[in-house]
């Protein structure tokens, strides 16, 4: 069962205003901001209003909410920063459960981009 809001989740705690974030777009289903621990130039986190603790517990119902929100990445990926594609672009990734390397349970996506000057090639 899908909880509307968790008041132990430190998401559901950024959504409702109670800790601040650097937010980069928001609207009545999703809200993305700005991951305050980077892993690359451009990492920002989009992340569902209602409380959905992982890509597991996501059901049918889910889907035109996860479709608008991948539909919406890209735009916000260049938008911060990324560079357009097929020379630039950037990466999705969804961690679900501890083995797949979920630190906070609310499904979240991260959008990764930005020069890698560390690549080889």
């Amino acid at each position: 069962m899908n909880l509307m809001h968790d008041p132990n989740c430190i998401f559901c705690k950024i959504i409702a205003g109670d800790i601040p974030s650097s937010k980069v777009y928001e609207d009545e289903d999703m809200l993305v901001f700005k991951d305050i621990h980077p892993s690359a130039p451009v990492h920002l986190l989009m992340v569902p209003k209602r409380h959905i603790p992982s890509m597991t517990q996501v059901t049918a119902e889910d889907a035109p909410l996860l479709g608008r929100m991948m539909a919406k990445a890209p735009e916000l990926a260049q938008a911060n920063g990324c560079n357009p594609y097929p020379d630039g672009g950037f990466r999705l990734m969804v961690n679900t459960g501890e083995e797949g390397g979920q630190e906070v349970h609310h499904l979240h996506i991260h959008i990764l981009g930005g020069a890698r000057p560390w690549r080889k090639g």
